[in-house]
């Protein structure tokens, strides 16, 4: 009978300890129960518990809370599966089961696939080549599948699952009215309150996990001020308008919501105003203090681009150095209410452009997402920037980088001048998954992606995209995944690896019917890259029709094989 034995009392182990046991039980149907008990001196069976627990060195990692380092030294009848933390453990567990023949290809049961076998002797230790590895929620979502996102996580490597807004009730409406649902679904309208509930049942699986939980993002502007993020329309409506409007940014001589119409979402404050900063940092406080399951808490400025104050006093400065004097606000009273909160803050759109003048007092709080809102999603980034020009910041006549390199390059600037590490906000999963039929060649592009940041000294990444990224399959979040947490492993190596387990041993051929298929349906052309006259439209190109035409004879001749 197999034992596992838990060498401490952590919730995180207790839980890796369940899932090995789940998943052995379904590997060998007929092995009997497992019993799992906690016993810090035991010498069989399988022992989970922290690296420290059995001696073992961590001294790679910079820091063990945040660097994921996973141990495994077994034979066919237990051993030690440890971790430099408890997340490390259960990421341990679900390394073992995959060296095993385990793999989750997408998420949900039906994603996963679990060989019936023996488990065989394993040695595996690795630490994570990168310490931020995760995405965050997007899109229309509906809480089953946000459960099934977040249990998905850590199955492929990932440490992080980031919740964005105090109350993202804008992306459930999205999902449960239907309003462009063309099969005439009936709307399902949920409350903020619901959507509230929603978001606290996913921090409790993302804690059970042990994942990183990364919070908030935009609205931190208006919501410090009593206005919902989602609030449209103009600030002379409401009830108080008066009394907020003076703490808008003043555009064109008028301090209202930026838009037509005026969304909240995409209104910046007056920041040099020292009443709208401390109404702000009192209100990031105030969350921090009491949201402290919050890992890492982001302040982003709102959304949009061109949309910062003009006043005489705001233009003394630019907004990033404004936005730095806010950032070293924070940390004074996070340091004053004993709060250790880790804070990111945002090199995205205007704040692109580093500060010219000001810089952190505690860079060690901090930590840099850059957002590379529009850079190209069929180029991966160089695996060494070269020599690109920083161009000077104009206030509210921005035009918006073009390429990932000018972005990396705009961020290592930055973390120059400000000295904090820095990882990505990325995009890939937001439209682009929808315009590669193929799915190859997004794949190959996160690939790059993935190892070119590392090169250049930024330490992971982010996915803001949608959770249903996983039609025809999972091939591209998995390639994401696996190599965030690997940076050495080739395309063709997670390609058979994948392929081979979601197709089986004729794999290849459905390999070669995407390869096909994505030459067919050019990606860069879908992404709308490859017009033959813009002024015509994004898409206008005649010669791209050969391909398509060619379509239905390529489904033809893979149907044999499908049935």
């Amino acid at each position: 009978m197999y034992k596992i034995f838990k060498i401490n009392d952590n919730p995180v182990v207790d839980f890796a300890a369940e899932e090995l046991k789940k998943y052995m039980r379904m590997m060998m149907p007929r092995c009997g129960e497992i019993v799992i008990e906690r016993n810090p001196h035991a010498t069989d069976g399988f022992r989970l518990g922290l690296m420290s627990d059995f001696g073992l060195d961590t001294s790679e990692a910079q820091d063990v809370e945040l660097d994921d380092i996973v141990h495994i030294d077994t034979d066919d009848c237990g051993g030690i599966i440890a971790g430099s933390n408890p997340r490390s453990v259960l990421l341990a567990v679900y390394r073992y089961l995959q060296e095993n023949g385990c793999r989750w290809l997408f998420p949900g049961i039906d994603g996963e696939l679990i060989p019936i076998k023996d488990i065989v002797p394993t040695r595996y230790h690795k630490m994570a080549d990168n310490r931020y590895r995760g995405q965050c929620n997007e899109g229309a979502e509906f809480q089953p599948d946000m459960m099934e996102a977040i249990d998905f996580t850590p199955k492929i490597g990932l440490n992080i699952f980031m919740i964005e807004f105090d109350n993202p009730c804008a992306y459930y409406k999205h999902y449960y009215n239907h309003l462009m649902n063309q099969t005439n679904r009936e709307p399902e309208p949920i409350t903020m309150e619901t959507a509230l509930q929603w978001k606290r049942q996913c921090e409790a699986e993302i804690a059970k996990r042990g994942l990183q939980f990364h919070d908030m993002g935009h609205g931190w502007t208006t919501e410090s001020f009593g206005i919902s993020v989602w609030t449209k329309g103009s600030v002379k409506d409401l009830e108080n308008g008066a009394e907020i409007e003076p703490y808008l940014a003043e555009i064109g001589g008028k301090r209202d919501f930026f838009g037509n119409p005026g969304r909240a979402v995409n209104t910046n404050l007056c920041l040099s105003n020292p009443e709208a900063r401390k109404r702000m940092v009192n209100t990031i406080s105030d969350y921090a203090q009491l949201h402290t399951n919050v890992d890492y808490l982001h302040v982003w400025m709102a959304d949009s681009c061109n949309n910062h104050c003009e006043c005489a006093e705001c233009n003394k400065k630019t907004p990033s150095d404004w936005y730095v004097i806010l950032m070293n606000e924070i940390d004074a009273e996070l340091i004053k209410r004993d709060l250790n909160t880790r804070i990111v803050f945002c090199c995205y759109v205007d704040t692109t452009w580093p500060a010219e003048t000001e810089t952190l007092i505690h860079p060690e709080r901090f930590t840099l997402l850059l957002g590379a809102i529009s850079r190209s999603y069929t180029e991966s980034v160089s695996s060494k920037v070269g020599n690109i020009e920083i161009t000077k910041y104009k206030k509210n006549d921005i035009k918006l980088l073009e390429t990932v390199d000018e972005y990396v390059t705009y961020a290592l600037e930055w973390q120059k001048r400000c000295g904090m590490p820095i990882f990505v906000y990325e995009y890939h999963f937001w439209i682009n998954q929808y315009y590669d039929l193929g799915v190859l060649d997004l794949a190959r592009v996160i690939h790059g992606d993935v190892r070119g940041y590392r090169a250049n000294g930024i330490n992971g990444m982010i996915q803001d995209g949608s959770q249903r990224s996983y039609f025809p399959n999972g091939f591209c979040f998995y390639v994401y995944g696996q190599t965030l947490f690997d940076s050495s492993l080739t395309f063709d190596q997670l390609a058979e690896d994948y392929f081979s387990h979601a197709y089986g041993e004729d794999w290849k051929e459905v390999y070669s019917f995407f390869e096909k298929l994505g030459k067919l349906c050019n990606y860069k052309y879908l992404a709308g890259e490859l017009s033959a006259n813009e002024k015509i439209g994004k898409f206008y190109n005649p010669s791209m029709a050969e391909g398509y035409r060619k379509v239905p004879e390529l489904v033809a001749q893979f149907a044999p094989f499908a049935e």
